[in-house]
């Protein structure tokens, strides 16, 4: 969370003005507003990209979307913000899980695009890059991609394997690495003496 005290701001309250700001076309603008901070939500989305609210998962799936189109990360926080009120909620990992994606063309001019857990799509690009990061622990990959202003989905396992499916090498500053294309850009996922490994 933002790390201020937790107060109770209203769900319904939240609800109600993300309603009211509800586009007809697209998302809405959360990246121009600059509303009041009213305090935690006792919201989180867990890593497999359930949504809770006071530790009880939120069932309506239409509810979890119009919270979506209102996240925000500023920093490391994310907040629910309308045009009234910001509040802050807790993430766990990333706020969306990348389920799905589609692919045209192949190899270097190929385009995939992700789907989303909560109906988002984006496809990788340099506006939109795929990133890996290896757990310290577990040394498993754990791949991500940017589907809007600073809000990353978790690629699921059953996509992660198809991208690895569509992996090439390419060389990067010196360095072969093993990665995929997408829309003319190359997103490494590990370096290619690295595989030997595994």
């Amino acid at each position: 969370m933002s790390g201020q005290m937790t107060v109770n701001p209203s769900l319904e309250g939240v609800v109600a003005s993300a309603k009211a700001a509800k586009g007809a076309k697209g998302l809405p603008p959360v990246h121009k507003w600059n509303p009041p901070f009213c305090g935690d939500l006792d919201m989180r989305i867990a890593p497999d990209g359930t949504w809770y609210y006071l530790g009880t998962p939120i069932g309506r799936p239409e509810l979890v979307r119009l919270f979506s189109t209102i996240l925000r990360k500023d920093g490391d926080d994310y907040f629910l913000v309308t045009p009234v009120e910001k509040v802050g909620i807790t993430v766990d990992d990333a706020p969306f899980v990348a389920v799905d994606f589609t692919r045209e063309g192949e190899g270097r001019d190929q385009v995939l695009t992700f789907g989303t857990n909560v109906g988002d799509h984006a496809a990788a690009s340099a506006e939109n890059p795929i990133r890996v990061e290896i757990d310290a622990d577990t040394g498993e990959p754990r791949p991500y991609v940017l589907i809007r202003a600073n809000l990353e989905a978790l690629i699921d396992r059953k996509s992660f394997y198809r991208l690895v499916e569509l992996g090439a090498q390419h060389e990067i500053d010196g360095v072969d690495w093993f990665g995929v294309w997408s829309d003319g850009v190359f997103f490494p996922i590990l370096r290619s003496s690295d595989m030997d490994d595994t």
